[in-house]
């Protein structure tokens, strides 16, 4: 039995020692391989990584910008016809020091994620090939384009418009318990470089059912609103538009409400580096008409207010990390007592290598509700929320701490059993579970 076992044991070493030998020759060799590929760090939080990986696998995806001889940042702005225009910025660094580019892919509304999703892709191989070309790797790639490309003259055919519409019913059935929503938008809009004009029309409808024994209660609540925006574009920074809402709503206890306000804006970038950069400060000066379900507290069941406003905003993305800060402020001519204070902040930013930090907060000062009904809330009206609580401040806000450490190169993707627990790298289509 001892000589047996003995046998097949070494014929077991004589059959993979071979195998393992020829395994160590090819980890060697694509080790190699990804030493000299050139290291990327990509920025971006809406990108689907898997789909990145296994289409550019000629790259190593660090995850330190400081290792990385390529930093590629992503950012994104709406469109005028409903698309989205998303600007890759490619910094080159080490020995790519001063290797810079700039490329730009927009999208147009009808077009589905997946091809949204191979388009950008394509972006960032184009973009890459300028580092690539400067290594071995240049020998694994290439080009072909579509031999049926041909050029073509658009024409538009809207001039610039573009409609949008939505609705989004749910319905809720429990046995003591009945609820129906219904949202419902209409968007329209023309944008060009020269003006911009937004009309927006939303109706919320909320309708709540109790079943018991001994009674049986409805409560409604619902909205409607129409968002008015034109603005004229004066120079690389400055513009000026008029802003004209008009709402009714049984929660905010208006039976009809029209707020116009004409405004200016000035940002200090010019507004052609808005994607990666903005600090916008826009003052806007108007008149508010107000016509009441249920008398006030100040005893009123419609009136005349005049207002003011003032609105900070910042935003940047870097290397380091992104920043977004907003305040928000105004208040009334009549009573300069009567104002709102409102800050809202997102940070995200890297701290050493593999940990970073997102921070997300707001807080507002509330003392300009003139509008909240005369008399006490119900328990329903209160815990439903179906009417406007007063309330004298707001505060809201979450952190998050992120830190990953381990191999640099591993650029490996297996879908096998979904993307796991640690999930799919972020981005639309990361996988599924």
């Amino acid at each position: 039995m001892n000589k047996l076992f003995i046998c097949l044991l070494f014929c077991a070493l004589f059959f993979t020692l071979p195998f393992a030998s020829f395994g160590q020759v090819v980890q060697k060799q694509e080790d190699t391989t990804r030493r000299v590929a050139v290291k990327i760090f990509l920025d971006c939080r809406g990108c689907d990584m898997n789909y990145i990986r296994e289409e550019i696998p000629y790259v190593n995806y660090v995850r330190d910008v400081r290792e990385a001889q390529v930093y590629i940042l992503e950012t994104d702005q709406n469109t005028g016809s409903g698309g989205r225009q998303y600007t890759y910025t490619f910094q080159g660094q080490g020995e790519f020091e001063g290797l810079n580019d700039t490329l730009i892919y927009t999208t147009s509304p009808d077009l589905t994620g997946t091809i949204i999703r191979g388009k950008r892709t394509n972006m960032l191989k184009m973009g890459l090939m300028r580092y690539v070309a400067r290594t071995p790797l240049f020998n694994e790639i290439e080009i072909s384009h579509n031999e049926e490309l041909e050029a073509e003259e658009v024409t538009d055919n809207w001039n610039y418009w573009v409609f949008e519409l939505e609705i989004s019913p749910r319905y809720t059935m429990e046995e003591s318990y009945r609820r129906l929503d219904l949202n419902s938008s209409v968007q329209i809009s023309r944008i060009t470089p020269g003006l911009k004009f937004e009309v927006e029309v939303d109706y919320n409808y909320n309708r709540q059912r109790f079943i018991e024994d001994d009674y049986d209660t409805t409560y409604l609540r619902s909205s409607k609103s129409i968002e008015n925006l034109i603005v004229k574009s004066i120079t690389n920074h400055w513009s000026a538009g008029i802003m004209w809402d008009i709402q009714a709503s049984t929660r905010n206890n208006y039976l009809f409400s029209s707020e116009f306000m004409p405004a200016v804006e000035y940002d200090l970038y010019p507004y052609s580096d808005a994607t990666h950069r903005q600090l916008r400060f826009l003052y806007s000066a108007g008149v508010q008409f107000s016509n009441y379900i249920d008398t006030t507290l100040f005893n009123k069941k419609r009136e005349t207010l005049y207002k003011h406003g003032l609105r900070i905003a910042y935003q940047v993305q870097e290397k380091w990390g992104s920043v977004n800060l907003s305040l928000n402020a105004f208040n009334y001519f009549h009573d300069f007592s009567k104002y709102r204070i409102e800050l809202d902040a997102f940070l995200r930013i890297r701290i050493i290598k593999g940990l970073s930090l997102s921070v997300n907060g707001g807080a507002g000062y509330i003392n300009d509700q003139l509008n909240l009904a005369k008399g006490e809330l119900s328990e329903a009206e209160r815990l439903l929320r179906l009417k406007e609580q007063a309330s004298k401040y707001e505060i809201r806000g979450g952190v998050g701490l992120t830190y990953v450490f381990g191999s640099i190169y591993n650029n490996v993707v297996n879908p096998r059993f979904g993307n796991g627990r640690r999930g799919g790298g972020g981005g639309q289509g990361g996988g599924f579970y």
